[in-house]
């Protein structure tokens, strides 16, 4: 059975206040994440941490090459990394307790998808914060 979201997880995740770890965060204009993390900050008021390979800093906020290497709680994995790699990101998210993962779009693993929910943190597959929050009218 393939994974399904659910609005109501959607829109809790982007309406409650919560610090997000965007993985493949770097300081890269061309990349997606660094339009999307704004709109996480700006638009939502979300806190968010980079983690990319590098560890860049990215709008002022420290980054970070690993989840592990995060201090203090996660709330959402926001994972901008192919579907070939999401799965390691989804084990690294349960091992540091976070309470969501969020697979942007065009990101599909429905195993990584299992484990998660299966661990118990709620899952967002294939679409964008950037995409869903305008379509809930917030």
């Amino acid at each position: 059975m393939s994974h399904q979201n659910d609005p109501a997880t959607i829109k809790r995740l982007l309406t409650t206040p919560g610090r997000w770890a965007v993985v493949g965060l770097s300081n890269n204009p061309r990349r997606v994440a660094m339009g999307v993390s704004r709109f996480l900050i700006d638009q939502l008021g979300m806190d968010v941490v980079p983690v990319s390979l590098k560890g860049d800093d990215v709008y002022g906020r420290q980054g970070y090459k690993r989840l592990a290497d995060v201090p203090g709680k996660i709330d959402v994995v926001d994972c901008f990394v192919n579907s070939q790699k999401v799965g390691k990101v989804v084990d690294d998210a349960i091992a540091v307790g976070a309470k969501a993962v969020w697979l942007q779009l065009g990101v599909i693993d429905e195993a990584a998808a299992k484990r998660a929910a299966d661990a118990g943190l709620e899952v967002v597959m294939d679409t964008c914060p950037a995409i869903e929050a305008p379509r809930m009218g917030l």
